[in-house]
């Protein structure tokens, strides 16, 4: 058996469902837009292994200004896996209740701003509690899931809800039950996730399609592009005038925390 073939294969079926997707990204897109054209920001947290996610918006290569990357290092530093900042006590504290709650109590939100929330299995309880937060304060949600994984999957929350149900609009990965895509001969648990691809397409499919938005409105972002592309001046303009955008709308979020009642 050819199993690298059949994994192949198997991220060819996944970009088949992100088109499929296609009207859903556009919208989402749009809301996304809308938040950064009005000086606000996109709110992008996930929890676990869904943090590469986050990062993939921004910052990096190809990325721009306007969105907040929520990453909480007690639910994603993975690296050390057992022993002090393991594996175990980041699983036990994404499925604490309140915890989403104080991370959003430092930021001064707004009805302007956009959220995406990213969980493959849409179960654990600070994504769907970050969901949840972001809606009761009119903010639009975003998911992204992975649709066979988050209904055979039991949700953490004593309550049963899972992360699609705090959702303005979903979108699916395309991956399977589990993640894991293939199996080997001789081996009882598949292996090679396909989340991580599905979720890598859909998020840069978001981002080209905001920044059209944006450049079709008269404002487009200032992009991170590499010295090799647009020469190495440009790219320190550029990686300069990013940062400095991305630094003033963070400010925004800090200026009025805890003086009106929302940010309480």
């Amino acid at each position: 058996m050819d199993v690298i073939q059949d994994y192949l294969n198997k991220c060819r079926a996944l970009t088949d469902t992100v088109e499929s997707q296609k009207g859903e990204i556009q919208r989402a897109a749009g809301w996304f837009a809308d938040s950064i054209l009005a000086g606000r920001m996109v709110h992008i947290f996930g929890s676990g292994h869904s943090r590469i996610m986050v990062e993939e918006m921004w910052p990096r290569y190809g990325s721009f200004p306007g969105f907040n990357p929520i990453v909480e290092l007690s639910l994603t530093f993975h690296n050390l896996v057992v022993g002090a900042n393991g594996q175990r006590q980041a699983m036990f504290l994404e499925n604490v209740s309140g915890l989403a709650e104080r991370i959003l109590r430092n930021f001064d939100l707004s009805v302007q701003d956009t959220a995406l929330i990213i969980s493959s299995s849409g179960c654990n309880v600070v994504p769907i509690e970050m969901a949840e937060l972001f809606q009761k304060k009119g903010i639009r949600v975003v998911a992204l899931i992975t649709r066979q994984h988050l209904e055979k999957s039991t949700s953490k929350r004593t309550d049963g809800k899972k992360l699609s149900d705090f959702a303005d609009l979903v979108l699916d990965t395309g991956a399977p039950v589990g993640d894991a895509m293939v199996y080997v001969p001789g081996l009882p648990t598949p292996v090679a996730p396909g989340s991580t691809v599905g979720g890598a397409m859909l998020i840069n499919c978001l981002k080209a399609e905001v920044a059209r938005l944006l450049t079709d409105a008269g404002q487009p972002p200032k992009v991170l592009s590499a010295g090799a592309v647009v020469g190495a001046q440009k790219a320190v303009e550029l990686f300069e005038s990013a940062y400095d955008n991305h630094a003033h709308r963070m400010a925004q979020l800090y200026e009025n925390v805890g003086t009106n009642i929302d940010s309480n």
